[in-house]
């Protein structure tokens, strides 16, 4: 029996190589009993609002695009009654594509569609930054901004060397945090540069580094807090305990996993969800979804 496969892409990720691979990609879900419905998106949430509205009729949704178009595309099947959530076949078509090589995807966009109609659905857990979902990580602090910040053209040229480029750049504004964090019955206070709650084997194309078992559908978030070093000895030991895996090196570097964790400041501060724009938040409430949506792996 013919199943029925939404097909959402944004034609502007990476270097546009969808255009390229588009009828390829077609032909390999045609040729494996997919009857293929195609949406090229036209604006930010295009992707979001469409499958919002369609992907309980489908039997599939699969879309190629970036950490962005990932973003929109968890966020909206989040949104349709679990009864009736479809899995999601990714096509990794972004600059850094972290979430592609956390479950083992290949970039080349016809060995991905390959794969996944041999493939079969990987629960993963999702989560929530007070009304925001997320697909594998949530972010303040030093750097956060960079993949928002940096120009689409800049990053189909230059690739993750964009994001090394551009956060160069920031480097004389980053300025630290005062934050309170809990979790658990535990509450941490203090002056951090960089806060990550994530479910990712690796972000902005960098292996994350927590030196502990990752797994991505176990219930738990992997915390990663840099506080603000008192001299420039700490900052050497950041950047080297980070390097050589070894986070509990430093007392610089605070790691732990939890499943709900709140961050409180006294004034907004920025925040990203999977390298987008999060908001200006003072209060976010971060949560697990345990096995949320699944993936075609």
């Amino acid at each position: 029996m013919e199943k029925k496969l939404l097909l959402i892409y944004n034609p502007v990720s990476g270097k546009a190589m969808i255009k390229t691979y588009l009828a390829d990609i077609i032909d390999i879900y045609s040729n494996h009993n997919y009857c293929v419905t195609v949406h090229p998106t036209k604006c930010a949430f295009d992707g979001y609002e469409y499958i919002k509205s369609n992907a309980a009729d489908y039997d599939v949704v699969s879309v190629c695009g970036g950490d962005g178009m990932l973003n929109e595309a968890v966020s909206a099947l989040m949104c349709v009654d679990a009864q009736r959530r479809p899995p999601l076949a990714y096509l990794p078509a972004g600059s850094t594509n972290d979430f592609a090589g956390t479950v083992g995807l290949p970039l080349d966009l016809r060995r991905a569609a390959k794969m996944i109609v041999d493939g079969t659905p990987f629960f993963c857990d999702a989560g929530m930054l007070n009304e925001k979902y997320f697909a594998y990580v949530a972010a303040f602090g030093a750097f956060t901004s960079v993949s928002y910040d940096t120009s689409q053209e800049f990053k189909n040229i230059f690739g993750h060397l964009a994001y090394i480029m551009e956060g160069i750049r920031q480097l004389p504004s980053i300025k630290p945090c005062h934050m309170r964090i809990k979790f658990d019955d535990i509450l941490i206070e203090d002056d951090f540069l960089y806060g990550m709650v994530s479910n990712s084997l690796q972000v902005a194309g960098v292996k994350n580094n927590l030196g502990t078992a990752i797994s991505l559908n176990d219930g738990l978030f992997e915390v990663l807090l840099l506080k603000k070093p008192q001299n420039a000895v700490g900052y050497q030991n950041i950047i080297t305990a980070l390097l050589t895996q070894s986070v509990d090196k430093t007392d610089d570097i605070i790691s732990f996993k939890a499943s709900k964790i709140t961050f409180e400041t006294d004034e907004e501060i920025p925040w990203t969800v999977d390298g987008e724009f999060g908001g200006n938040i003072k209060s976010a409430q971060i949560s697990n979804l345990h096995r949320a949506f699944s993936v075609i792996v």
